[in-house]
């Protein structure tokens, strides 16, 4: 099968829709950031509680995990769809923006319970504490408005293969469908825990509610939602980086498979996120824990197209011996130093990651700031440097203006900014974390205890870390504005790559999309059926919701 080629440029209701989520996604870093570094002030003493400390950690939470980075990412999926097959159809054009407008309804609802001090259960909102009825339905809302987006582009995704049969959609049409399809699948679990546990137990309809069964539930969500995050991430790394070193593509086929073998593997794993809890199976957590480490076969195959790119590209431009290469990259331009900055903090955390997969290992970081340092620089930088040197050149192509000097110059700092804020917080967080350093508590001092006073000097690292951070954040948002009204008119390059002329074929059974599917499914029933079954049919009592603040 060829392959298909992508459109020279996106029309102007296709932008609109993309620059509508991005709109969002920037509204949602600048809240997530002001109530992240008022948490950390709060806990530190540095300012007084105006807000409850728990209050301001589920909106940093709801804001940056679930807001900033899912509207990014359907909007950088809508840009790249626009630009694999040109103009959308009416009818999935509709659906996207029903599932828009949805979407907002349903932040809007959430954000209003949090503020409001009637849903002070943090992002995870872990059973059995009960939020406001409200806060539930905000969050049905925004799920069932991501699902009418998915719908859309399966159905944009449909459309093209009908009108060009026997060809492949373009490298990024198919992995932005991945992405989604991950995503849908995800959130089956988070739905059937909130709809027929924590809903019904908020509207008085129950009386309790099944702890560990919610949380089986919540992490079998969970896990796959970090891939979630990261997946559009890949997609710049493999389609956008490559254009902007003036390379290309390593392998079409090997993208494509690391994408799928990324759906295959992402579900059966989320126990090792519930490794000490008491009721299930040790045997099932073992099962879980060796799949968990399935993922990396995918992202060391990530890795390695990625790292042979920049080689291909440095010894075109001369380079000599094994890492000439890294003298040739464009460090001057932000769509290339943004990325890779959160490639380079990616090593890190993934070794981090597998630590906090291992049994053994786990136990010594459970619950301790650890796990909070690993997922700051996992999705607070990996992926979030990613969207934002992403931005500098999206934004511009969405509004018909260009990034110029200035900007990209602003864009270096707040890159540098940002690494240098977050290398500071994260390594208190995880070097205190090691020390035994609990996540999720309020007070920092424990009533001036000799131990926890040796952890003051990292809690004051946090806020610095923390205040830099919220600096580079200004930078960002006003960077996106100037972007949209002020700068130049013109056409801004929608860098994406070819794939080099040497690549094998792409394989037909990629689109054998039926096989996948059912295959991801049996892999979920293997993983899921009996420990599942264990928990309802040795369910305990249950217990009532709690409303603690």
């Amino acid at each position: 099968m060829e392959r298909g080629v992508p459109v020279p440029s996106i029309g102007a209701k296709e932008a609109r829709l993309a620059y509508a989520h991005v709109v969002i996604s920037v509204l949602a870093v600048l809240i997530g950031g002001l109530a992240g570094l008022m948490q950390t002030l709060i806990r530190t003493g540095v300012i007084p509680e105006v807000f409850g400390y728990y209050q301001l950690l589920t909106a940093h939470g709801i804001m940056l995990g679930l807001v900033f980075t899912t509207m990014f990412i359907i909007g950088l999926l809508y840009a790249l769809l626009a630009k694999s097959f040109g103009r959308f159809e009416s009818f999935p054009t509709r659906v996207a923006w029903l599932g828009f407008w949805m979407i907002i309804a349903g932040a809007v609802l959430v954000t209003i319970m949090v503020l409001a001090n009637k849903a002070t259960v943090l992002y995870t909102f872990y059973a059995p504490l009960m939020a406001d009825p409200v806060f539930y339905i905000g969050l049905v809302l925004f799920v069932v408005g991501t699902w009418l987006s998915a719908f859309a582009m399966f159905r944009m995704y449909a459309d093209y293969k009908r009108e060009n049969p026997g060809v492949h959609p373009p490298l990024p049409a198919y992995m932005s469908v991945m992405t989604m399809l991950l995503w849908v699948i995800a959130t089956l679990g988070v739905a059937g825990t909130i709809l027929f546990q924590l809903l019904p137990l908020s509207l008085g309809w129950k009386d309790t509610v099944g702890i560990e069964l919610s949380r089986t539930l919540f992490w079998y969500f969970g896990h796959p939602l970090v891939y979630f995050w990261l997946m559009p991430a890949y997609i710049v790394w493999y389609t956008v980086v490559p254009k902007v070193i003036g390379g290309k593509i390593f392998s079409d086929a090997l993208a494509r498979m690391a994408f799928l073998l990324f759906l295959l593997f992402s579900f059966p794993v989320g126990f090792h996120h519930q490794l000490t809890e008491p009721g299930i199976d040790p045997f099932w957590k073992f099962v879980q824990v060796i799949l968990t480490f399935l993922v990396v076969i995918p992202s060391f195959m990530t890795a390695f197209s990625l790292f042979a790119t920049f080689e291909l590209r440095g010894r075109a431009l001369g380079a000599r011996g094994l890492f000439g290469w890294v003298k040739k990259m464009p460090y001057g331009d932000v769509r290339f130093l943004a990325p890779f900055v959160g490639m380079l903090f990616f090593i890190p955390a993934g070794a981090g990651g597998i630590i906090n997969a291992s049994h053994q290992l786990n136990a010594m970081v459970h619950n301790t700031l650890w796990v909070t340092g690993h997922f700051h620089i996992t999705v607070g930088t990996a992926v979030a440097l990613t969207f934002f040197g992403t931005a500098y050149w999206l934004v511009p192509v969405l509004r018909g203006r260009t990034l110029t000097k200035s900007m990209n110059r602003i864009g270096l700092i707040q890159t540098g900014t940002w690494a240098f804020g977050m290398s500071i917080m994260s390594y208190a967080m995880h070097i205190s974390g090691l020390q035994g350093n609990p996540r999720r508590t309020g007070p920092a001092t424990y009533f001036s205890d000799a131990l926890t006073r040796e952890w003051i000097p990292y809690h004051i690292a946090m806020a610095i870390g923390g205040t830099i951070l919220l600096i580079s954040v200004l930078i960002f948002v006003y960077s996106m504005f100037n972007l949209s009204f002020l700068a130049p008119k013109g056409e801004e390059e929608f860098p994406l790559a070819e794939t080099e002329e040497a690549a094998m074929e792409t394989p037909r059974f990629f689109e054998n999309w039926k096989l996948w599917i059912t295959v991801t499914f049996v892999l979920i029933a293997f993983a899921y059926t009996v420990p599942i079954w264990h928990l309802i049919e040795s369910a305990p009592p249950g217990a009532k919701g709690w409303v603690l603040w």
